[in-house]
């Protein structure tokens, strides 16, 4: 398969690991002793939106400027092309049946991949106008799919093409049983990752061009509506989030890098952010590319799975990701 230029990287000879970073003495329950950061592959644009398949041992990712989704196999390391072209797809997820669910910027929809390879589109216009670029996605216990959709994919040529913005930045229902599209946020600069708590009595959601600070906001889910807005974090000085995960502790996981502030020390952000549930900073898992998005996967559940821009990174943890 062909690739682009690879990102060196030659992994950490000391234990534990100096890439994990102890920000508060609980997130010494984090990390593992012997856990090393692995780079699982290179040589992509930006990558994203990665998605752990057990039943297949495999992880697929996006490489968004490329028009792919990309698919690594855990038994042989081997790297494939999935789709392409693939609607330069952003975030993906799988449905309560273990089917892919692909926000795609190119097309400006969110898609379901059913068994036999066929694409059912599942959203593209709200009360007649189209989506902007359908950015990130998740599936709750009931079936219902939620996704943020802000205008990132048609401000340019790079992850899809100029277009004329015709809804608000929003955040979207699915409705599991009549697909019925709704819009349950417009207020947010951005809106990018988001993720249940393991109990989905919560949603957390970034606002990744909110000014002067990079936000996360939580949400109470109360059926397909969301009420009593509060804030969970601010990145401060020149931090932004990307994609966010959850384990079954209740712990958020945040892809993290610079925002491109004049001056910033952009590979000391550069990893992931791991917070309590009351919004604490434990840790930073340090990268050295900037993370877009994460997930957990492995036969346990415990490896986190880090696609950072040109690169797919990989470690070990003491966390599981939450049961979905």
């Amino acid at each position: 398969m062909d690739q682009g230029p690879v990102f060196d990287f030659v992994p950490g000879r000391r234990l534990p690991d100096p890439c994990f970073e102890i920000l508060h003495e609980r997130g010494l329950a984090l990390r593992l002793l012997s856990g090393t950061l692995e780079q699982l592959a290179s040589g992509f644009s930006w990558a994203e939106g990665p998605v752990w398949f057990g039943d297949g041992r495999c992880l697929l990712f996006s490489d968004i400027p490329n028009d792919r989704i990309l698919r690594w196999d855990d038994t042989s390391g081997m790297l494939s092309e999935f789709r392409k072209p693939a609607g330069h797809a952003n975030g993906l997820a799988r449905d309560r049946q273990g089917r892919l669910l692909a926000c795609e910027h190119g097309t400006r929809r969110v898609s379901r991949t059913e068994y036999d390879g066929r694409i059912t589109v599942l959203a593209d216009r709200y009360q007649g106008a189209r989506l902007n670029s359908p950015n990130d996605i998740a599936c709750a216990r009931d079936g219902s799919i939620w996704f943020t959709d802000p205008p990132f994919g048609i401000q340019g040529w790079w992850e899809g093409e100029p277009a004329a913005q015709e809804l608000p930045q929003g955040v979207y229902r699915i409705d599991p049983l009549s697909g019925e599209l709704a819009m349950v946020l417009d207020d947010l600069e951005g809106p990018n990752g988001l993720a249940f708590s393991p109990d989905e009595t919560v949603l957390y959601v970034v606002e990744s061009r909110a000014k002067p600070h990079r936000l996360i906001w939580t949400y109470d889910v109360a059926g397909d509506r969301l009420h009593n807005k509060r804030l969970f974090t601010s990145a401060l000085g020149p931090g932004a989030f990307d994609g966010i995960a959850v384990d079954r502790q209740g712990h958020v996981w945040c892809g993290f890098g610079s925002d491109g502030s004049p001056g910033a020390d952009a590979a000391a952000l550069d990893g992931v952010r791991v917070y309590d549930a009351a919004g604490t900073a434990l840790a930073h898992i340090h990268l050295p590319e900037r993370c877009a998005n994460l997930c957990f996967g492995g036969p346990l559940n415990n490896r986190l799975f880090m696609a950072a821009s040109h690169s797919l990174y990989a470690l070990h943890v003491h966390a599981r990701g939450a049961i979905a």
